[in-house]
């Protein structure tokens, strides 16, 4: 129990102690005097005191009542009156009115006022008392509380007393140490001058005759003489850790690195205590435990265009906080994550005593790919299926050979019946698991099949029978030999009558392609697409050389790999065709490719089935980059999403101050040709295809179809539908837009009817070349032009056993007919071309239907039809050119 003196408690209560000390010897309780603790117990008795006697004594034993009791008793009488309903007679004879008697009791008592105010004065006297125990040890809580803060107080006030007397005494330790370190040098630094003199002395005084020599005086070390001192003792044990402390300051003014001795390499700290003091003593008389580097270590340090400042402080291998102390000095208020750019780096560096190196974009790229590289290379090699590139002239039956051997019907899909992507398969046939790369045959897409020779092992070269040797199979045999790759021939189509394979070879050995059967290193196969003869013998020359090559991957660790195509989807974003090289591509790696990167949220193979993963030699479909890449460039899965963020930031920041640059240098040599030759006239063209290589193949084309009088500029290009603001870039720079198996959304037609922008439309890349090229050269003969007479959206689409799928359709522009070709558009991309089986008008049919009315329309032999979908309606028509 908590006590309190006597002087407390008549302060708390708020009377004099003398009273109060009254009143406890009146209770009974001893207290001699107010210095005297009273328990609780003994405060309570008190209470219990002065409650009874209530500061009053008794004068007498008869006491007068306390309250008085008065009864009160009164009667009055009820008169009740007689019935009524009778009659006078019967009511004069009747008895009188009856009475009745009620007495009513009253009782009331009276108390002494005496006796209410005491009671009063008891109920209040003991709320005082409660109010004063309650402050009492509120007052008790408050006292402590101040004992416990002047013991913290006190505390803290010796322990920074010894802080500064331990501070102190270190400080005086390391001067002296000091002292002894320069002092011991000093000595040593005159015994070495004088046996140095002894010496030369010496040899100046010696004979030249032969004589013995006397052994030279040298001067002993430092630790040999510390050694054959005796113990020093406690003093000397000082001194030595004067010595430690001192060698530790002079390491941190001169930023000079410590070596630890070599007999004290490897030894453990000892406890506190007698282990200390005794390797104290042990270390007195041995040799010091660090020695002083005779030059500053220097570092080469890299600095790139920007760079932090833990980064070069980390690079110098210093404290960030003596960085930022330089910076400082030259004025620079910085935080340890604060970018400085190149030109104050090397300041910082130079003035810390170290050599700075420019570090270009390439080394740092090369730097942040070399963990992820030795990644790639480890790993077992096992044998991986070989990429074979189908490459030759256009119609030569490339698409055809390759759909017999993957029995599929690719080239029915393609516009005018010509491959203008490159495709990518992997067969699994009899003889063996083979992966296909199908390049477009024309003129345009030269940079496409270069990038397919890049990714090959071997190229099978297709020529017709019929047809002979081509100027783009002459290119494809160049792109094959500048690769270094296997060249075999398929002479395709000698299932004709007018097929003559032996002209064809004859035409090859020209271009230095020889037969086997001739002595040379190419494989000739007669094969045909149509009725499948010589198949199997395409397949068997494949593997062979598949095998003589000895092809092989690793196929346990990070995938690396190639972009073959990439497009963007409007529903699943940036889609990317991939062919794996080496590793495993699984789905949630991080990859990089080019400036893109992102996590790989699906993959799907050629027939668009879903995969988890891909091996080497297998294409797949990528999904979760940041944008398309381009084609050709090349794919890697790196470890985390930093390090895919840092190469693809840097990658962009180089295009961008190399698209600058060329920028730049095309204006000055625009400004200088025109001043030269006077204002030369320029045609601007924006470019929109469905995929990345039909892009690219455009803008090689157009810029090829330049004349020294008018020149071919592709302003802008790129992947998708054209949008308004490829309508308002038109209006601005005075281009004209060509679309490419894609079309223009609502707000590129308004701006395009507004401003009366030339937009044109195409599905065959040879055309659009040829309208260029005549234009140009001023061949203004009648053209067939292609105008959109009607558009009609899908709202639903009805099923039907006999009639297939028919689009339920509202025809939102111009009108559609009946006997017109038709192309199918999803999200402004055309996926079909052909025409239409069926139009109908509730259940009449009809020859066209105008703006405004609703339709059925049934697509001749395609079924793929989905709401949403637009069908839009054309005619072709011979107009006159005008320039």
């Amino acid at each position: 129990m908590s006590e309190v003196t006597v002087a407390q408690l008549a302060n708390v209560v708020g009377i004099p102690a003398d009273l109060l000390m009254e009143q406890l010897a009146d209770a009974g309780i001893q207290a001699k005097s107010p210095e005297d603790r009273i328990s609780d117990d003994e405060k309570a008795k008190l209470l219990l005191h002065l409650r009874e006697s209530h500061g009053k004594k008794k004068t007498s034993t008869v006491t007068a009542p306390s309250k008085v009791t008065l009864r009160r008793k009164t009667v009055s009488e009820l008169r009740q009156p007689t019935s009524s309903g009778r009659s006078t007679l019967s009511r004069a004879s009747a008895a009188p009115a009856k009475t009745v008697s009620v007495e009513v009791r009253k009782k009331r008592t009276y108390v002494k006022r005496t006796n209410v105010e005491s009671d009063e004065s008891k109920v209040k006297q003991a709320e005082e008392a409660r109010r004063a125990l309650d402050d009492q040890a509120k007052e008790r809580a408050a006292i402590e509380a101040e004992v416990e803060a002047r013991k913290a107080a006190e505390a803290a006030k010796r322990q920074e007393q010894e802080e500064a007397e331990k501070k102190a005494e270190e400080e005086e330790a390391a001067k002296l140490a000091a002292e002894a370190e320069a002092k011991r040098l000093a000595e040593e630094e005159a015994a070495r001058e004088a046996a140095k003199e002894a010496k030369r002395q010496e040899e100046l005084l010696k004979p030249e005759t032969a004589a013995e020599p006397e052994p030279a005086v040298e001067a002993k070390p430092a630790a040999a003489e510390a050694k054959a001192e005796p113990s020093r003792g406690k003093k000397g044990r000082k001194d030595s850790r004067r010595d430690e402390k001192g060698f530790s300051d002079d390491k941190k003014a001169d930023r000079k690195e410590l070596h630890v001795a070599e007999g004290l390499r490897g030894k453990r700290k000892r406890k506190p205590g007698k282990q200390r003091r005794a390797a104290a003593a042990a270390a007195s008389d041995a040799q010091h435990g660090f020695q002083r580097p005779t030059t500053p270590v220097v570092h080469e340090v890299k600095i790139p265009e920007n760079i932090t400042v833990a980064d070069l402080a980390q690079r110098m291998t210093i404290k960030a906080a003596e960085v930022i102390k330089v910076l400082m000095k030259m004025g620079m208020m910085v935080t340890i994550n604060q970018t400085l750019d190149r030109d104050t780096a090397i300041l910082v560096v130079e003035e810390m005593g170290h050599v700075p190196v420019a570090q270009r974009d390439e080394d740092i790229e090369a730097d942040l790919l070399s963990e992820e590289d030795d990644a790639h290379t480890q790993g077992e090699q096992v044998n991986r299926p070989p990429v074979v590139t189908i490459m030759g002239h256009v119609d030569h039956g490339k698409t055809s050979l390759l759909d017999y051997i993957r029995t599929s019907r690719v080239a029915a899909g393609e516009a005018g019946g010509i491959t203008q992507h490159i495709g990518a398969y992997h067969v699994d046939t009899d003889k063996g698991t083979v992966s296909f790369l199908d390049t477009p045959g024309h003129a345009a897409f030269t940079a496409m099949r270069a990038r397919g020779a890049k990714v090959t092992d071997i190229v099978i070269l297709v020529v017709a029978a019929d047809d002979g040797v081509m100027p783009q199979t002459k290119e494809a045999i160049q792109h094959a030999k500048a690769a270094e790759v296997p060249l075999i021939v398929a002479i395709n189509k000698i299932d004709k009558e007018e097929a003559n394979p032996d002209r064809v070879i004859q035409e090859l050995s020209q271009e230095e392609v020889i037969p086997e059967d001739w002595g040379g290193d190419t494989m000739f196969v007669r094969v045909s697409a149509k009725t499948g003869a010589g198949i199997d013998d395409l397949l068997d020359a494949i593997l062979l050389q598949a095998e003589v090559l000895e092809l092989q991957a690793v196929e346990d660790g990070p995938a690396t790999g190639s972009i073959v195509e990439s497009s963007l989807d409007k529903g699943r974003g940036p889609v990317a065709t991939v062919l794996v090289q080496s590793g495993t591509l699984n789905r949630g790696d991080m990859i990089v490719s080019g400036k893109e990167f992102g996590r790989v949220r699906a993959m799907f193979d050629e027939a668009g089935r879903s995969i988890k993963t891909a091996g080497p030699s297998i294409p797949v479909v990528v999904l979760g980059l940041s944008g398309t890449p381009e084609a050709g460039d090349d794919v890697r899965a790196v470890s985390d999403e930093r390090r895919a963020r840092e190469i693809a930031e840097l990658r962009q920041d180089k295009q961008r101050s190399t698209r600058l640059a060329a920028q730049k240098a095309a204006k000055l040599d625009e400004m200088f040709t025109q001043m030269e030759e006077g204002e030369t006239q320029t045609l601007n063209v924006i470019v929109k295809a469905d995929v990345q290589g039909s892009v690219e193949a455009l803008k090689e084309s157009l810029v090829k179809t330049s004349t020294d009088e008018v020149k071919v500029r592709v302003v802008a290009s790129g992947v998708g539908g054209i949008n308004e603001s490829d309508a308002n870039l038109a209006v601005t720079s005075n281009a004209i837009i060509i679309g490419f198996n894609v079309r223009g959304d609502a707000g590129a037609r308004r701006v395009v009817e507004e401003q009366g922008i030339d937009m044109r439309y195409y599905s065959i890349i040879y055309e659009i070349i040829d309208d260029v090229k005549k234009a140009i050269s001023g061949m203004l003969s009648p053209e067939i032009r292609e105008e959109i007479i009607g558009l009609a959206e899908v709202r639903d689409v009805f099923r039907n056993s006999k009639l297939g799928a028919i689009a339920g359709c509202m025809v939102l522009e111009g009108m559609v007919k009946r006997n017109n070709p038709i192309r199918v558009l999803r999200d402004n991309v055309v996926i079909y071309e052909g025409s239409l089986e069926s139009l109908r008008r509730f259940k009449d049919d009809v020859n066209e239907v105008k703006s405004g009315m609703e339709c059925g329309i049934g697509v001749k032999n395609y079924n793929d039809v989905q709401s949403g979908d637009q069908i839009e309606v054309f005619e072709r028509t011979e107009i006159a050119r005008t320039v």
